[in-house]
């Protein structure tokens, strides 16, 4: 595979992730929410919500789910 190809490859997985993790991020921004808040509605530590929202690889749909009812939205999946 030519290095062009791999790298936009690359670039647009990467992307992806970082698209999800900036949608959260904005997400808990938005409702006014601190990490630290938030990870205690979850039950969990500000360290992982810093992970989802910096790291969003292999996030699962279920802990996606729990991040939205826990700001009180409703996540909604789009396939194009």
């Amino acid at each position: 595979m030519p290095i062009e190809a791999a790298f936009a490859e690359n670039f647009d997985s990467g992307y992806e992730h970082f698209k999800i993790g900036v949608m959260l991020k904005q997400a808990r921004e938005e409702s006014g929410l601190t990490q630290e808040e938030l990870a205690s509605r979850l039950n969990t530590k500000k360290s992982a919500i810093s992970r989802i929202e910096n790291h969003a690889e292999d996030i699962k749909l279920s802990t996606l789910e729990k991040f939205a009812n826990a700001l009180g939205k409703r996540l909604r999946l789009e396939v194009e």
